[in-house]
C-alpha cells in the first residue's frame, strides 16, 4: 500500500516524509494561498480556485472567507449553504463531512491527524487520521476545535471557544472545554 492508500485507509502513515504526500500538499497550499490573495469580490475567480482546492464541493453553493486553508482538500465535502468565516482550516487527512447550511465561525479547526505519544514514533513522521462528521443546520461558534473522529448532530450549536473531543447529539447546545451538553434545543427554543 502506498502512504496515501493507508492514510485514507485510516492506517498508520508516514506523513512527514512521502513525498507524493508532501507534493499533494503543496499544490493545494499554493491553491489556499492564492485564494487568499484573491479579492472577496472577484467572485468568479473565487470559485474557479475553489473548485481546484475543493474537487467534491459545489464551489456556488458555500461561501468561505479568507484566509481558509486545507491539507489535501479532496477529503472535504459541504452541503449547500454552508458558511464559513475568516481563518479556518480543515485538516483533512480523512474525511470532513459537513452538511447543508452549516455556520462555522472564525479561527476553527477540524483536525483528523492523530500522532503517536511515543515520542520516537512521533519523529518518523507517522500519523493516522480519523474522519469529522457535522450534521445539517449546525452553527459552531468562533475558535472552536473540533478533534479526530468527532460526529455533531443536524441542528446542534457548539459554543465559542470549545475543545469538541466526543460526539454530540443532534438538537443540542454544547461548549466548554472538553465540550459537553448544556441543553437540549427544541421547538420552544427555536421560537424564541
Amino acid at each position: 500500500m502506498t502512504e496515501k492508500e493507508k492514510m485514507l485507509a485510516g492506517q498508520w502513515y508516514n506523513a512527514n516524509f512521502d513525498t507524493a504526500l508532501i507534493e499533494e500538499r503543496a499544490i493545494v497550499k499554493d491553491l489556499c494561498l492564492e485564494l487568499n490573495l484573491t479579492r472577496m469580490h472577484e467572485l468568479t475567480r473565487r470559485r474557479k480556485i475553489l473548485r481546484e482546492i475543493l474537487p467534491n464541493v459545489d464551489a456556488e453553493a458555500v461561501e468561505i472567507l479568507s484566509p481558509f486553508m486545507v491539507d489535501y482538500g479532496y477529503n472535504v465535502y459541504l452541503g449547500a449553504g454552508t458558511f464559513f468565516n475568516h481563518n479556518c482550516y480543515l485538516m483533512d487527512c480523512a474525511e470532513i463531512q459537513i452538511g447543508k447550511k452549516v455556520f462555522v465561525g472564525p479561527n476553527c479547526g477540524f483536525y483528523t491527524a492523530i500522532h503517536p505519544l511515543d515520542s520516537v514514533k512521533r519523529a518518523e513522521g507517522l500519523e493516522r487520521a480519523e474522519p469529522i462528521e457535522i450534521g445539517d443546520d449546525v452553527w459552531i461558534g468562533g475558535d472552536v476545535t473540533i478533534l479526530p473522529g468527532v460526529k455533531i448532530g443536524r441542528g446542534t450549536v457548539i459554543g465559542a471557544k470549545s475543545l469538541v473531543t466526543k460526539d454530540i447529539p443532534e438538537n443540542v447546545m454544547a461548549f466548554g472545554n472538553p465540550c459537553r451538553v448544556v441543553k437540549k434545543i427544541g421547538l420552544e427554543t427555536l421560537l424564541v
